[in-house]
């Protein structure tokens, strides 16, 4: 003879079965990356040594807004680009945290106004580039190379590449749409790694070119790798 079975068992396996059956009908929601689009101003990367010359012994930098990708930040500290003929750029503003070797990166625009001719390099490939003179308030550093001009690229992480179906060190597109600018930039680097967030690198003037503060709609694309530039 079957035992009968009470209220409050009959409840639970009730609940048990609408937990199972909701759970198996629900449909997992697909991963979409937020993509972010960054301009780029002018800026300056520090060595440690470089950062004691310029604003005294021992001085270390001091973060003042941290920038999208964790680690980094604007710092408080600003120093004056000095080109060719003392053509000067007064107040630009150094980045942390600290690098291995000291760069400038200028929109071409900037490079114009120094008399500065410098290439589109990515960050930390200096060799063969101009120098220029950097002013502190405790010292100056003569640069004899560093100066470059940005190459766009975009920050993602493994996720993000897998979604995208690319992998680090691939191109990609970036589709810009806004009022009688709209625009696709192509040759965007892919660097991609564990920890980073999406994101697009660009500088003053690509971004004033699509007059990117008023798009519509902004897509990162795929790139072929035997696509050529427009």
């Amino acid at each position: 003879m079957t035992a009968p079975i009470d209220r409050q068992s009959i409840e639970k396996i009730v609940r048990q079965i609408v937990l199972q059956q909701a759970g198996g009908n629900r449909r997992p929601v697909p991963y979409a990356p937020k993509l972010v689009v960054t301009i780029s101003a002018r800026h300056v990367h520090l060595t440690d040594e470089h950062v004691e010359t310029l604003f005294g012994p021992g001085h270390k930098l001091t973060p003042m807004k941290d920038l999208y990708q964790d680690g980094y930040y604007a710092a408080e500290e600003t120093v004056m680009v000095v080109g060719p003929r003392r053509r000067m750029l007064p107040t630009v503003r150094v980045l942390g945290p600290t690098r291995p070797h000291s760069q400038v990166e200028l929109a071409f625009t900037d490079s114009i106004s120094l008399g500065i001719d410098a290439p589109v390099r990515h960050s930390g490939n200096l060799q063969g580039s101009p120098g220029c003179v950097l002013v502190g308030p405790r010292g100056v550093v003569e640069l004899k190379e560093g100066v470059i001009r940005a190459a766009r690229h975009v920050h993602m992480n493994v996720r993000d590449a897998e979604y995208y179906g690319v992998q680090n060190g691939d191109m990609m597109r970036l589709r810009v749409v806004s009022p009688q600018c709209s625009v696709i930039l192509e040759d965007l680097k892919v660097r991609a790694d564990p920890a980073s967030k999406l994101e697009v690198h660009l500088d003053t003037d690509e971004g004033n070119a699509c007059h990117m503060d008023q798009a519509t709609k902004i897509e990162l694309l795929r790139q072929e790798p035997n696509a050529r530039p427009c």
